[in-house]
């Protein structure tokens, strides 16, 4: 899976944005919330901005961050896997130029015996496989 990924060449990143979501399945998650960590790649052809230096040619990173922000402390979902999925699906309908994203979606608070970073999800979704045309 990662040598296709490698394959899809340029993309935007976004990493490390933090929002307050009432994601989970405990009571405590819905009612208290948490911090969620997430991180965004989003393939497209970033040769035509590259050469035009103009902002019509592209996605802007805001964009995909307010997609981020809206979904994250929007409506509480179960899974990490829905929160992830809710992006994803977002941002491929929102931008067309956007061929494929991958979705982290990291709890750093989680009640586990032992020391961590986070924990949670990644997907990959591509325009041309898991979108309905």
């Amino acid at each position: 899976m990662t040598s296709e990924v490698g394959k899809l060449g340029d993309k935007l990143i976004l990493r490390g944005l933090m929002f307050h979501g009432y994601h989970g399945v405990k009571q405590e998650e819905k009612k208290l919330g948490q911090k969620f960590l997430i991180d965004v790649d989003a393939w497209m052809d970033l040769r035509t901005p590259g050469l035009s230096d103009n902002m019509s040619d592209t996605v802007s990173y805001t964009d995909i961050y307010r997609i981020v922000r809206t979904i994250v402390e929007g409506p509480s979902q179960n899974l990490l896997e829905s929160v992830a999925q809710l992006i994803a699906t977002t941002t491929l309908n929102n931008h067309s130029q956007i061929t494929a994203v991958r979705v982290v979606v990291g709890k750093p608070h989680v009640a586990v015996p032992g020391p961590l970073d986070y924990l949670g999800v990644e997907i990959i979704r591509y325009r041309s496989t898991d979108m309905p045309v």
